[in-house]
């Protein structure tokens, strides 16, 4: 079965074609920067690479592309659209109605509408690609998954606030966690690695948005995000936990919106706001060169990473292991060893010699005596997404 993953940001639209039960990756691309003046698509084949730029585009036109592009004779994977079964689509919010992978209609729809409020960053963006994969993809089953479903097994005093109980029962208004889909992919690996028939885990998801959960036999019990994917972790643009007394003091006593705060906090904040950078690699090179600013940002982050560590490994009342996983926490050898610093009394005795070999495998990088594993860990969204969408239908 031919299985099309797509994955529609605001301004991207990332893609794989995926046969199940296989898990055979025919093709990747990506295209950026929608709705600018040039479109940047890039395309792999195997070992073929395709790069080209193109005038603005929109949603709809950018996925007429990808079809075009999955039916060219030299670039393409299909000899008709309608080999693709399913469109899997990755969609960010799905509130407390979605709990697992959904087959899509009017009313999933409407649902995923809904919550645009919650996630006005991407819901929108995701019902589009739906919507638009609709009618190029005729014949195909549409396949909502949602980020947040992989945390609806946490108990109520995990996701609800102290705030009056009408909050929770009429606006919904709870910690609802994200990145569910690669949290799932990671834990699943790592339990398949443990080989124990109970678990308790915790899953680093470290990239640009950043979150943890703690996961006992392959639930999720609690995680750092929560009613939106801006709390918890420090984040490439996003400040993570914040005392809400700095909110009012902004609007108080600095006149600034309620916009204006919305916006420091998603776009200024985080590693951008503490180095005016946000790209770690930029960051942990000028740390080295002796930058106090980025010494500092990443002691910080590093930090609430295992102030984190702390609470779930009490949660979870023990721990197997710790995995590390996404861009940063697959590549950034650096930021592992920081987490991983003064946890010896947990049983985390991270090896400085493993951890420094880069491999796309899934490795081990703990000492001998450390009680703890510690996990590196490739997460693949795309994959977990088609295995949803192909088990669902089967």
């Amino acid at each position: 079965m031919n299985i099309l993953v797509l994955n529609a940001g605001s301004s991207s639209l990332k893609y794989q074609v995926i046969t199940m039960p296989s898990e055979l990756v025919k093709c990747v691309g990506l295209i950026e920067k929608i709705g600018e003046e040039e479109a940047i698509f890039n395309h792999e084949k195997g070992e073929e690479k395709f790069s080209e730029t193109l005038p603005i585009l929109n949603h709809k036109t950018g996925l007429e592309k990808i079809a075009k592009t999955l039916l060219d004779a030299e670039l393409g994977v299909l000899k008709s659209v309608d080999k693709i079964e399913a469109v899997g689509h990755r969609v960010v919010h799905g509130g407390n109605k979605f709990s697992k992978t959904t087959i899509v209609n009017n009313e999933v729809k409407k649902s995923i509408k809904a919550l645009f409020d919650l996630a006005p960053l991407h819901n929108p963006a995701n019902l589009t690609g739906i919507e638009i994969a609709e009618t190029i993809f005729k014949s195909a089953k549409q396949i909502a998954v949602f980020d947040t479903a992989f945390h609806q097994t946490m108990p109520k005093k995990a996701y609800q606030y102290a705030i009056p109980n009408h909050y929770l029962e009429k606006h919904h208004i709870r910690a609802y966690g994200f990145h569910g889909t690669s949290h799932k992919y990671v834990s699943e690996k790592a339990i398949e690695k443990l080989n124990k028939k109970s678990s308790k885990i915790i899953t680093i998801h470290l990239g640009n948005g950043c979150s943890m959960a703690a996961i006992a036999n392959g639930k999720t019990i609690d995680t750092t995000m929560g009613f939106g994917p801006m709390n918890g972790l420090i984040m490439g643009t996003r400040s993570g936990d914040i005392d809400p007394s700095v909110i009012f003091f902004l609007m108080k006593k600095i006149n600034k919106s309620t916009e204006e705060v919305n916006t420091l906090l998603q776009k200024e904040s985080g590693m951008l706001g503490l180095t005016g950078a946000s790209d770690l690699r930029e960051i942990s090179k000028k740390a080295s060169n002796g930058n106090k600013d980025c010494k500092n940002a990443l002691e910080l982050a590093a930090y609430r990473i295992q102030k984190f560590i702390g609470s779930f490994a009490a949660a979870l009342n023990g721990l197997d292991a710790i995995v590390f996983t996404a861009g940063i926490g697959e590549n950034s050898a650096l930021m592992r060893e920081l987490v991983c610093e003064n946890l010896d009394f947990l049983g985390i005795l991270l090896d400085e010699e493993k951890n420094t070999i880069r491999s796309k495998e899934i490795r081990e990088i703990q000492q001998n005596l450390s009680k703890i594993k510690i996990f590196v860990i490739p997460t693949n969204e795309e994959v977990e997404i088609a295995k949803q969408a192909y088990f669902l239908i089967k």
